[in-house]
């Protein structure tokens, strides 16, 4: 459907132009490798901001210092060196720094809290000082604007505290609080004792009193407490004495009562029943001594020992049995000589017989003489084991009862040992005041500050400043990287890879005086505007393949693109050409009375005759005509392509004035169809993304883009800028220019 016109010059078939992405994203690239030629041409580009900053920075800071009311600052110091009450000396010479960084910044604390704060408030009468209380300033304009807006409203505002008990909050006094507390300054000097008190207030008098006030109450505060923790200690220390003394009555008591009734005097009954039981085993020993040698006898008399024994128990026994051997010895000797029954014999036996009585009383009479002996000593053992037995019993019943009796004493002893050591520690807190010293004392006094503290002018000057000469660089060197627009005729053939044409520059209105911009040109052929325009013209008149038919396009709308298009064809229609302006932008169409143009031919509905319009400036004009919903599939026709063949012939120059190329396919389809295209590009307004993806958009549809051009370039700054191109408009160029 899309025919190229027969003649129309063939776009080459070179493969795309190769862009670097690095360029389209604002030659972030290039920058890095910038020499100090580039650097001064950028700072003379730039040179407005970068002096606007450096100049401003310091004279807005002067401004606003100046505006600054001045504050003052005090500084006393303290030393904090917690003195604990040693009542001996050695404890104090031997113990180990208390006082840590924690200990310091506690003390700090301390020292900015509310009672301080309010003694200082209180006697330099901080609440009726409008620098404290801002309720005693003049009121914003915000609040008179609350404040007629409370009054307006009907009713009484609400007090939130009206119905709770106690004492009602005080806003004012609060906020004043919060002011001076504010003000005050406590800083810990690192690795010391040593507490810096500060104090910032508008009058210098108050600034040094408000610091000596501080460490006034702080010292005597700390003193204070100090007695008040030594009596409220010293009156704890005397109830507990009252309480252990009756303690240790009542335990004295009850130990007397239990030994009482327990029948135990105090250390008595244990010496007493080791002597007994001592006394009463030995007695044992004995009895049973004795008794075993009883029984002993009892053997040796019974005659269940031996002679030996029976001789030493029992004497007459003995002698009578031996007297009782002898008289057998003779019954035997007598038997030898004489018969049984001789009267000696017979007188013999009759005497053994005696003898055998005797021996047998005798040894009955001592058996039992020593049987009542061993009876004796067993009762005796028997006695002696029960009572040790007893005795034993009872010092078992008094070691049990004893238990209770040992714990009532630890108690009681521990009791006196509790009521001797609080009657040594009230002795001792009775002392105590006597030598008692503050934590901390005065180093120094705040002296009355003679200059102040703020605004720092001197140093915020030279900071600010400092502040602007790092500044103004860093704002020229971030917006340069920041301009992605085309600012020189080296960034379009960098950008895009084309030539660049022409650098059209903007005309100002007082010169155009409300004409066009082809009547100026017409006007004034010896013009810059007219010479770039020339420029422009013979760029695309020297090609290899001069092109008859034009199309003029842009990326976006308000690059001047058909403003410079009328103005193109006046310049080559004073150069003797036949030259005709078709506005293709048949879906944008321009007022026309007659309401024929490129729409009535392309739908056979006039003739190109009827159409075409003659103005008096020597370029043909033929117009886009009635608006037309369908414009894509009028341009794509046959119609088409034999309307440009026919203006081809008719003129040595068609120029299409096309819409924009990066939202309009019609720019593409147009582009297409021509012999060559003219990209236009608005110096430093259009971004060269957007402009580098309409080309490509071109490219893709097969469009021969022959070059570009800058448009509303702005004479004085371009010659600023010192870019090479500007040099066209420099001034000793003059005699070849008149405006």
């Amino acid at each position: 459907m899309l025919d190229r016109p027969e003649g129309a010059i063939q776009p080459p078939t070179t493969a795309r132009r190769h862009r670097s992405p690095a360029r389209v994203a604002g030659d972030a690239g290039d920058a890095a490798a910038l020499n100090w030629v580039e650097v001064l041409a950028i700072v003379r580009r730039r040179r407005l901001l970068l002096l606007a900053t450096v100049l401003l920075c310091p004279l807005l800071a002067y401004i606003a210092i100046s505006q600054l009311t001045p504050r003052y600052t005090a500084t006393g110091t303290l030393l904090y060196d917690a003195s604990e009450y040693k009542p001996r000396e050695l404890q104090s010479i031997l113990r180990v720094d208390p006082i840590t960084d924690a200990v310091m910044v506690t003390q700090a604390e301390v020292l900015r809290g509310m009672p301080v704060v309010g003694q200082v408030a209180s006697r330099l009468n901080l609440l009726t000082n409008p620098e404290f209380n801002t309720s005693l300033r003049p009121p914003s304009l915000l609040q008179q604007t609350l404040s007629t807006l409370q009054r307006l409203l009907p009713g009484p505002a609400p007090d939130p505290d009206a119905d709770l008990p106690g004492p009602k909050l005080d806003p004012e006094r609060n906020a004043t609080l919060n002011a001076v507390q504010a003000a005050l300054t406590v800083t810990p000097v690192k690795a010391s004792h040593v507490l810096e008190v500060s104090f910032i207030a508008e009058d210098p008098v108050i600034a040094a009193a408000a610091v000596n006030i501080a460490m006034d109450v702080y010292v005597k505060s700390q003193l204070g407490a100090k007695y008040g923790a030594a009596a409220r200690a010293r009156e704890l220390l005397e109830t507990r004495r009252d309480e252990l003394r009756k303690e240790v009555r009542l335990q004295e008591d009850a130990i007397a009562q239990y030994r009482a009734r327990n029948g135990l005097i105090e250390g008595m009954h244990a010496r007493l029943g080791s002597e007994e039981i001592s006394l009463l085993t030995e007695n044992l020993a004995q009895a049973r001594s004795a008794l075993a040698e009883a029984e002993g006898k009892l053997d040796a008399a019974a005659g269940r020992a031996g002679a030996a024994a029976q001789a030493a128990i029992a004497p007459s026994v003995v002698q009578l049995r031996a007297r009782h051997d002898q008289l057998s010895a003779e019954l035997q000797s007598t038997l030898g000589r004489l018969g049984p029954s001789h009267p000696d014999v017979r007188a013999i036996h009759a005497q053994l017989a005696d003898t055998d009585r005797t021996v047998a009383a005798e040894i009955g009479r001592v058996v039992s003489a020593i049987d009542a002996d061993v009876r004796a000593d067993r009762e005796r053992v028997v006695a002696l084991q029960r009572d040790l037995s007893e005795q034993q019993a009872q010092i078992a019943r008094d070691a049990q009862a004893q238990v209770p009796l040992n714990a009532m004493l630890r108690d009681a002893d521990a009791s006196r040992g509790l009521l001797q050591a609080v009657l040594e520690r009230i002795q001792q807190i009775a002392q105590q005041p006597t030598i008692e010293t503050p934590d901390a004392h005065e180093i120094s006094l705040a002296l009355i500050p003679d200059r102040p503290s703020f605004p720092r002018t001197g140093a915020w000057m030279a900071a600010v400043t400092v502040f602007g000469i790092v500044l103004g660089p860093l704002l020229v060197y971030v917006r340069e990287l920041a301009d992605s627009t085309f600012r020189s005729s080296d960034d379009v053939r960098a950008v895009l890879g084309l030539p660049c044409l022409g650098l059209v520059p903007r005309v100002p209105p007082r010169k155009l005086r409300a004409s066009s911009v082809e009547e100026y040109v017409t006007r004034r052929p010896h013009s810059v505007l007219a010479e770039q325009l020339r420029a422009l013209h013979a760029g695309l008149s020297l090609a290899t393949e001069r092109p008859r038919v034009v199309a003029v396009t842009a990326a976006r709308a308000k690059e001047g693109k058909t403003t410079l298009t009328h103005a193109l064809a006046c310049v080559a229609a004073l150069n003797g050409e036949r030259v005709i302006v078709v506005n293709c932008d048949i879906r944008h169409p321009a007022p026309d009375r007659d309401g024929k143009g490129l729409v009535e031919c392309l739908r056979e509905q006039a003739t190109m005759a009827e159409a075409i319009r003659h103005p008096v400036s020597g370029a043909d004009f033929l117009p886009s005509g009635g608006g037309e919903p369908n414009a894509l599939g009028l341009l794509m026709s046959g119609t088409m392509a034999r309307v440009l063949n026919t203006l081809r012939q008719d003129y040595d120059l068609v120029l299409l004035d096309t819409p924009p190329a990066e939202v309009i396919t019609d720019a593409r389809v147009i582009a297409g169809l021509a012999d060559a295209t003219l990209f236009f590009v608005r110096w430093r307004a259009t971004s060269r993304a957007v402009a580098l993806h309409a080309l490509e958009l071109l490219e893709e549809a097969h469009a021969n883009v022959v070059g570009a051009a800058l448009t509303q370039v702005d004479v004085n700054v371009h010659l600023r800028s010192g870019y090479a191109d500007a040099e066209a408009y420099h001034p000793r160029y003059g005699g070849y220019f008149r405006e």
